[in-house]
């Protein structure tokens, strides 16, 4: 089970209210910060970008390809370790909009993470250190660390070996 936190809405779907859910400038911000950040060709600055304007943890020398979109609403919720990568494409959500309910919860990814290309990962989840997630890959749930995990949705292909 992910660990998000439930918001009820009552009327109309939660997207038409998100802006008492969050600043509208907060959002102007983010995506003006996310575009520029998916585009930049160093990461060094990339990963600046992130730490600076959107609160987000990331470790020494993690690197995130071009085009990963992270969360445009609370990026502050996500936190990536050391040396890890994550690949072209790749989104990363600490919030989603249901008809009745939202939901925010944060997205932990250790040390030493792999993710393939066009993967998405969910609100809530922990992706464990030195964890491989193949390329597109829907992450809904926890991955141990060292497992290697696919598909969609997503299964563990391979445990860590002890």
């Amino acid at each position: 089970m992910r660990r998000t936190t439930r918001y009820p809405v009552n009327g109309a779907n939660p997207l038409w209210q998100m802006y008492r859910t969050v600043s509208f400038w907060k959002v102007v911000k983010n995506f003006i910060v996310i575009q520029i950040a998916r585009y930049c060709p160093f990461l060094s600055w990339k990963n600046w970008l992130y730490r600076t304007f959107l609160g987000m943890k990331v470790g020494d020398h993690s690197a995130i390809a071009l085009m990963v979109m992270m969360d445009i609403m609370f990026p502050e919720k996500i936190s990536i370790g050391s040396n890890c990568v994550i690949g072209y494409n790749t989104t990363i959500l600490a919030h989603e909009y249901l008809v009745d309910e939202y939901r925010l919860g944060e997205v932990v990814i250790g040390d030493r993470v792999l993710i393939g290309a066009n993967s998405t990962i969910l609100p809530g989840v922990v992706i464990g250190e030195g964890a491989v997630v193949a390329a597109g890959t829907l992450v809904h749930k926890d991955v141990p660390p060292g497992a290697f995990v696919g598909g969609n949705p997503m299964q563990i292909i391979r445990e860590a070996e002890r």
